[in-house]
Parts: C-alpha cells; structure tokens; sequence
C-alpha cells in the first residue's frame, strides 16, 4: 500500500471527480494484485482504502448527501478498479445493487438512514444465491414475523463482500410468499459468515457462504425485494452492467498486460530472425484483432450505461427492455473479450505467463471464473428475440 489509511471518509462530488478518485486508487491497487492472488490474501486494508476513498457511496442520490453520478460513470469505475484487481473491482458489485434496491424500493426513512451509513464508510455484501433449490431463482430462506420485527432463517452461498461488509443484504421470502431484501447487520446474533470461497480465479472476492439462524431483523431494514421486477424499474440492467463493467477491466488488464509482455519480456521470435515479438507480422495481427474488439467493449458498455441513465429517468416497459436488451449486448462481448484476450495473453506469452513472477494467468482465471455468473447464451437469445420480434424480455437479475 503506497498510501495511508485515515478514519475521514472522502466525499465525491461529481462524475469527474470520482473518475480521478478512481484512478487514482487503482494505481494504488494494482501493484499487489499479483501477489493477493497468488497467495489469496485477503484486501482487508485495501477495502478500507477503497471505502475511505468515498467511491463506494457514488451511486448514493444527490438529495441524499451524495454525488448521484450516472451509471455511465459507475460502470467506468467498477472497470478501473477490476482492471486493478478483479477481485476489488466485484467486491461492491451488490453494495450497489442493494442500493439501487434501496432507491427503487426504499421508503424516504429507510433511504435516509442506509444512504447516510454509506457515505459514512459502511459497505454492503450480500446474501442472495442459494444452493438446492428447484431454479436459480427460487429461495427457500424465511423471513418469518416475530412480533413487530422478523426472524431470518436459512443459508446462502456465493455471498461476494458479505465477509469484509458492515451489513449484509439477505434475500428472503416472507409469509405471504414475497421476496424481501433485510439489511442485516454484520454483528446480528445467529448470523455466521464462512470463508468457504475456493475458486479458482476472483480468489479474493470472499465469496464464501452465509448461515442464518434464527436471526433478528428490524422491521425498519426490510425493503421490498420482488417488486422491483413486478414492474419495469432498472435493477436488473443495472446489476448487469456492473457484471459487464468488471470483464471489460479484466479484458483491458489482460491486454495491458500481453503490450507489456510481448514488447518486453518474450524472446522466442528471436531464433526465428526477428529482434522483437513486437515486429512479428503474426504477432501484430493477433494485437490488432484484439484491441478491436476490446475498444468494442469498452464503447459497448458505455452505450448500455446511457440506456440504463435513461430508463432511470423514465423507467416505463420499453425504456428498461432498451436498457436491458443494451446491457445484454455489452454483457455479451464483454465475457467474450475478456476469456478472448486473457486466453490470447498465455498463448503469446507462452508458460512464462504461469510463473509467480509475473502471475498473468490470473487473468484469465479471473475472467472465466466471472463470465459464469450467468449464461451469456440466453443474452444472445434475449437479444435476438427482441429483434426479430420485438419481444421484451424478462424481468430479473441476470438480463
């Protein structure tokens, strides 16, 4: 770490600033990347840089304190600090999906409250996913009503940032059979976060498992969940495109990576007559092809984050179905760029790439190991169906 940690929590103004907040921090990140992942340490001191920095209460509204930057930037964001370190870059991924939960779904009290603990420096993980169930989006956790308050009960997994959060949104079903999301705090009796993740790539994400026994939840942290997809509102393309924004910064390492290598550390071409791998004719197509397709990506996911802006603005059927159709479209090239240009730097680099020296296949144990959050063959479905015959397409978190 090259700068210090303080107990002040920064407070961003506008889309610029975050921007050099960002980049700022991710030059303060990506020196130990490498390193964290080879050997799974986990950012604990990291986050709390990054949570000081005041980048993780960007998304909070303007009449709440906050900056309200447009997802256009957060997006950008999240790509710049997954650039860095995948892991940190997905770590807040839910924080702000909760979020926008919270400005969706959230009554002005509730806002008021959870939005002022963010831009105090508390952060958000999540227990959503379940194991066991008939479909990925059943739940058999039970919010439960207990006198005027609620017991949680059940266990989650692939719960990323519950381990370093201060609350932990938990997707549950209540009594009458509706989905709720209880912001419980980190320290709530009966709550047990396992540090069970053993991924191979995003190995410092925390993405382990969350046990709920019979745990106590204010009535006053409990904000309706599914009717956030009962009616058109963003949550859904606005939980893609940070996913969309995390492959497009591990694409860009990747590649950053590969100019790095082959210009300076290969010398395989040399037995064949050539000084440079840069001046290898192959070689050079190989680069050309791919920084196509990442600039593709990277305006991709732009051009989903205005989508996303608008529908914000103007939710209604058709703005959200064009917001989610575009993000499906940058989520789309963007797990294909990333498991693309990872795979193209191990291949270029040859088994050097694997030595601890330089740690570059984590790139793309990073990207395949994101890229299966969801099936990225249903968005092409989605899309073409909406094409084709101008059908919307679902409401949920993975389009």
């Amino acid at each position: 770490m090259n700068a210090p940690l303080t107990n002040t929590v920064a407070l961003i103004r506008s889309d610029a600033e975050a921007l050099g907040v960002a980049e700022a921090l991710a030059q303060v990140l990506s020196p130990g990347s490498a390193e964290r992942d080879r050997e799974r340490r986990l950012p604990h001191s990291e986050l709390e840089l990054f949570s000081h920095s005041g980048l993780w209460a960007i998304s909070v509204p303007k009449a709440f304190g906050g900056a309200g930057v447009s997802s256009i930037t957060l997006a950008k964001v999240i790509a710049r600090i997954a650039q860095a370190d995948a892991s940190l870059g997905q770590i807040p991924q839910n924080h702000f999906y909760a979020l926008e939960v919270l400005r969706i779904n959230g009554s002005e009290a509730q806002q008021h409250r959870l939005y002022g603990e963010v831009l105090a420096g508390k952060r958000y993980g999540n227990a959503l996913a379940e194991l066991g169930t008939k479909t990925a989006l059943d739940r058999n956790t039970r919010l439960s009503r207990d006198g005027e308050h609620y017991r949680v009960n059940g266990r989650k997994f692939y719960a990323t940032g519950a381990l370093y959060a201060q609350r932990i949104p938990t997707l549950a079903v209540d009594d009458e059979g509706r989905g709720q999301l209880a912001f419980i705090p980190r320290q709530a009796a009966g709550l047990q976060v396992i540090d069970d993740w053993s991924g191979f790539g995003q190995r410092t994400t925390g993405s382990g498992s969350v046990v709920l026994d019979n745990v106590p939840v204010d009535a006053d942290d409990v904000v309706p969940f599914q009717s956030a997809f009962d009616r058109p509102t963003t949550v859904g393309p606005f939980a893609q495109l940070l996913h969309a924004a995390i492959d497009t910064g591990i694409a860009r390492a990747a590649y950053e990576d590969l100019l790095q290598f082959v210009r300076h550390k290969s010398r395989p071409w040399i037995d064949a007559g050539i000084d440079k791998a840069s001046d290898d004719p192959l070689t050079q197509q190989e680069i050309g092809r791919l920084v196509i397709r990442l600039h593709a990506s990277e305006a991709l996911l732009e051009r989903a984050g205005e989508f996303v802006d608008r529908a914000q603005a103007a939710p209604d059927e058709h703005s959200v179905a064009a917001a989610s159709i575009a993000v499906a479209e940058a989520r789309a090239i963007s797990t294909e760029v990333s498991l693309l240009v990872s795979s193209k730097l191990l291949e270029l680099s040859g088994s050097r790439a694997t030595l601890a020296e330089f740690g570059l296949d984590r790139h793309w144990r990073n990207a395949r190991t994101h890229t299966l959050h969801d099936p990225v063959r249903w968005k092409y479905h989605a899309i073409g169906d909406y094409v084709l015959n101008e059908r919307l397409p679902p409401r949920r978190g993975t389009i």
